[in-house]
Parts: C-alpha cells; structure tokens; sequence
C-alpha cells in the first residue's frame, strides 16, 4: 500500500492556490482540467516532498461546503514556524492558534480546512507578539 493524496474540495480555486502556494509554500505538482465533468483537480506537495500531496477539487458550478473542521487538518512540518506565520499574516491569513509555544500554531485555509504547522525538530524560544497572542475562532 502506498499513500498517494488527500483531497478537500474548495470553493475558489485562486484564493485556495494563493493560500497553499504562496502562504504555505506548496508547488503544483500536476493539474487536470475535466470540461465534461466541470471540475479542476490541483495536486499540491512541498517543494522536496512531491509524493507528500494535497488535492484541491474545485467544482465549476458554484456550491456551498460546510464542516471543514470534521474533516480534520492537514499538517506541516516547517523551518521557522514564526517566519512562516508572519509570512501568513502578510497574506492576510488568521492565525487561529499562534505559536506560543514556539512549536505549533493553527489556521484555515479560505474554505475552513484547518492547518496544523509544527516546527521542525525542537521548540523555538517564545518570541512576542506570539506569546501573548490569543487564540482566535477555531483551529
């Protein structure tokens, strides 16, 4: 058995890709167009990570989702969590749950999938403005 993708369905596919590409740094690894079927299937991964791959389902047709946080999260491992959530921020991304712990934080994707980050191997020292920031809605 080999583990090949997960999929979550998105409602904007611009929005969805300046999300996981240009906020989390993930690179479209393969994208297939199905006129017949009205879809847009966009396979994500990390730069050195091509069989680590995220899925977007984009319908054509305008539909409403709901319940992104039973789906669970997605999680990635990251350099600097507190380089990254700054990044985050400037794209004008929520940060949910901020890493005060140097470790872990939470946001959501534009169709409420949540976002695991953790920093790779130990906890960074607590830094502000993180430490004292607040969680904010749900992660």
């Amino acid at each position: 058995m080999k583990y090949l993708h997960t999929m979550i369905r998105v409602t904007d596919i611009d929005a969805s890709l300046k999300f996981f590409c240009n906020g989390l740094g993930l690179t479209e690894v393969r994208r297939v167009e199905v006129p017949a079927g009205r879809f847009t299937l966009v396979f994500l991964a990390p730069p050195d990570q091509p069989d680590a791959q995220v899925e977007l389902t984009w319908n054509w047709d305008p539909e409403a989702l709901s319940g992104g946080r039973n789906f669970g999260h997605l999680a990635y491992a990251v350099d600097d969590i507190y380089d990254l959530c700054s990044h985050l921020e400037s794209q004008g991304v929520t940060i949910n749950r901020p890493p005060r712990d140097g470790r872990m934080a939470f946001v959501r994707s534009p169709d409420g999938i949540s976002v695991e980050l953790l920093q790779t191997g130990d906890a960074l020292p607590p830094q502000e403005p993180w430490a004292s920031m607040p969680n904010v809605g749900s992660w």
